[in-house]
Order: structure tokens, then sequence, then C-alpha cells
């Protein structure tokens, strides 16, 4: 007789980058649960990140509702099974109401502010050894977008949006950059500029695509899912961009990661792993607090970021991640 399937509930978060850095959960209880069997439910902007997750049973998309209807239409959903674990990581009521073996539920705790990833590690008393972001990604998708890029030199990926204007470092930065690293003198000599982002980004990077010549840019701006994007992502050599969750994506794929902060918090939002590094200029994310305490004013934030430091710090890291890319690349592809 097989074995009974282990059926489990995860609820992620909504946010794209809050959901690819709790997304190693999955991995870890894959890995450690054979039968597992998952039901994910998150809010439409994450949910198609997990549509290539092993043992998917369902994807829920949770559209915000008035008076947490939501919540209602959710349990309505999944209050019939019995589950074997039901993960939180909203930290929700629902559990309460749901038949389950097991829980795990996000608790708000005081003390210093933790990175992310340590944060949904501990759902699962993982923090000594956080499980690192891990994206499942389908070997068709993975085919199409290798096909898309096809051959060529180093690929430079860039993500010069955000969601929030006081976050997004200026465009005419961004191509002098970009000019600086793939340059016949730059560490990405002879490269392509990959340029990636949302459908209501298409008119922002305008200034960036018509930067280069187009042999040396392929712009990607709106045309991708989520999934596609961190597909294209594994292939780059480099990933610069703004705090977001396009960044996310690029250390999951195990890119070397240059994230550029300003008014965001690095300690709890820095691009995890040995191949990333904050850039910041002169300012602490506490001094953009005294300026701007509810941080959302429509003020520029990033302009006091120059573009000798951005070089600088993605030369570096690219020198010193030579020895580790192997190693992270293979842990983004290993399905």
């Amino acid at each position: 007789m097989a074995p009974k399937p282990f059926p489990i509930l995860f609820i992620g978060p909504g946010r794209i980058g809050d959901a690819v850095l709790a997304s190693g959960l999955i991995r870890k209880l894959a890995a450690e649960i054979p039968r597992a069997r998952f039901t994910i439910a998150v809010g439409p902007a994450a949910a198609p990140l997990f549509a290539d997750v092993p043992g998917l049973d369902a994807l829920i998309v949770m559209q915000k509702e008035k008076g947490s209807g939501h919540w209602f239409k959710l349990w309505n959903q999944v209050r019939h099974t019995a589950w074997g674990l039901v993960v939180d990581t909203r930290g929700s009521a629902i559990h309460r109401f749901l038949r389950t073996r097991r829980r795990a539920i996000h608790r708000k705790s005081g003390g210093e502010p933790v990175h992310k990833v340590i944060e949904a590690a501990r759902l699962l008393k993982l923090e000594s050894d956080p499980p690192p972001p891990f994206l499942y990604v389908s070997e068709e998708r993975q085919a199409a977008a290798d096909a898309l890029l096809g051959q060529g030199g180093p690929i430079l990926a860039m993500g010069p949006a955000a969601n929030w204007f006081g976050k997004t470092w200026p465009l005419d930065r961004f191509a002098s950059t970009a000019k600086r690293l793939i340059s016949p003198d730059g560490p990405l000599a002879g490269g392509r500029l990959v340029i990636l982002g949302g459908p209501e980004d298409v008119r922002y990077v305008d200034e960036l695509r018509r930067s280069l010549p187009r042999d040396q840019c392929i712009d990607l701006t709106g045309q991708l899912d989520l999934l596609s994007v961190h597909a294209v992502l594994r292939r780059a050599s480099l990933f610069v961009g703004n705090d977001s969750g396009l960044m996310h994506l690029a250390a999951a794929a195990g890119a070397p990661t240059v994230g550029l902060f300003g008014p965001s918090d690095d300690r709890l939002y820095a691009p995890w792993g040995p191949h990333g590094v904050v850039v910041r200029g002169p300012r602490a994310f506490e001094q953009f607090r005294d300026v701007d305490p509810g941080l959302n004013q429509t003020i520029g934030h990033m302009m006091d970021l120059q573009v000798d430091t951005v070089v600088e710090a993605a030369t570096a890291l690219l020198k010193r991640s030579d020895p580790l890319l192997d190693e992270a690349r293979s842990h983004a592809t290993d399905l």
C-alpha cells in the first residue's frame, strides 16, 4: 500500500520580495517530508512564484477584501482537509479553525530587527541554519529562458524600478554604470545588458534602453512572468538593482547581486547569501527616517549614491564571487 500523502497548507506573504525570502521553507519541507503535498495561499503579486513547486495540489490566490473577507474565503476553501502541517507566515488566526497535526505560526517578537530570511526560519525553529530562498523552475521554463537569451557575452541584468519612487536610483546612473561594466575595459567586457521589470515599468525604462546600442541591450520589461524572470537571472553574471522583489529574485537565482539601498532597512532586506552586497550612499537608513518618517514622500532619496561607488562595489563583488558562483548556481538550479 502506498504511503498516505502529508498535506501542508503554506500561507505565504503577499509581497514578491517577502515571498521570495520565505520560499526556502517550502524547499526544506519538500526535502524532509517525501510525501508532502502543498496547498499554497499567497497574494496575487506573489502567487506566480510558486507555480512550479513539486507536489503542488492547489495554488490559492488571496485577493484582499473588505472586512477580512479573504480570510473567510480561504478558510472555506481549506477547512475540509485534515492537514499534517499549517505554516502561516502572516500570523493569522485561521489555524485555530482548521484540523491540523502541527502548526508553525508567525509570532511578532521584540528585540533587534532580523533579516526576513531568519524571521521566516523561526517558524520551523531553523534560525541557526536558515533555509536560503529557493524557487522551483520547470525544465521547460528554464529552456525557454535560455532560448530567449541565446548565446553571447556575459549578462548584466538590471532592475531600475521599485515599488516607491524614493527607493529608485536615477536612470541615467544605471545607464552610466552599465556602460562602464560592459565596456571593453570593464569587468563584463563584451557583455549584454538585460533590463527587467513589470508591465508598469515599460515606459519608465526607456532612457536606459536607449542608452546602449541595440545589439548590447535586451529589454524584457513587462514581457515575462516572475518565474521566467528568475530563470533569466540564473544566467546573469551580475545583477544591479534597487531594493525590490526583483533584487531578491536575482540573489535567489545565484546571481552576484548589488542591491542599491537608501530609505530601506538592509538589516531586514539585504540580498541574501554570499554573492550579495548592499551599496548605499553616505546616509544610514535611520537618517532617511529622520527626513521622511513615514517613508512615503515623493523624494529622490537615492541622489547621493554615486556611480563610482556602485561600479567599484560591483567589480569587487565579481572578483570575490568567482569561486562561489558555481556553488551558488548549483544550489539555485537543484530541483
